[in-house]
């Protein structure tokens, strides 16, 4: 176990609070990186306190691997317009920064008033391109985890805390 639930509660609930404070009257757009951030977003959206809204994209760049291919897809597109709104992009976990890379240029051609990243987990060891969070959960070392929304191969997203996932066990 890497982050017990508790840990992930408690800043989870630090996180809501600061966004909560940056996005006072303001136009919120909450936009969740699908499949991942999807329990950290609906946990977040709780402790927020300022009116938002929610949307969602799909963006692949591992495929069944746990290894990053560099190559980006978007698999779903948002439905909101953004042009003028405080987008704040939540992600389960930056690890090469290609993929947000990537988002940040493709939203930032939409015209949002403004853009911002919240990551649960941030991996800086593994990064290929020089992107940081502006809200950021846990900086972690270069393991494989799962857990809160991470998976292996479509399984243990509903893992409470989060785990890495030893070398053995990827092989199974």
């Amino acid at each position: 176990m890497l982050i017990p639930e508790e840990k992930i509660r408690e800043k989870v609930k630090e996180l809501g609070k600061r966004i909560s404070h940056d996005y006072v009257n303001k136009n919120l757009l909450l936009i969740g990186i699908l499949k991942g951030s999807v329990i950290f977003l609906s946990d977040l959206a709780r402790e927020i306190t300022v009116p938002l809204q929610l949307d969602f994209m799909a963006v692949t760049s591992y495929g069944a691997s746990t290894h990053s291919s560099g190559v980006v897809r978007i698999l779903k597109d948002l439905e909101s317009d953004i042009n003028g709104r405080d987008v704040l992009v939540v992600e389960d976990i930056i690890d090469t920064g290609l993929t947000l890379s990537y988002l940040k240029e493709y939203l930032n051609s939409k015209n949002p008033a403004s853009l911002k990243i919240c990551a649960f987990l941030d991996k800086p060891s593994r990064r290929k391109i020089n992107i940081v969070p502006d809200y950021n959960g846990y900086e972690i070392p270069d393991e494989f985890v799962v857990g809160y929304g991470l998976d292996y191969n479509e399984k243990f997203r509903n893992l409470a805390y989060v785990g890495v996932v030893s070398p053995t066990e990827i092989g199974k």
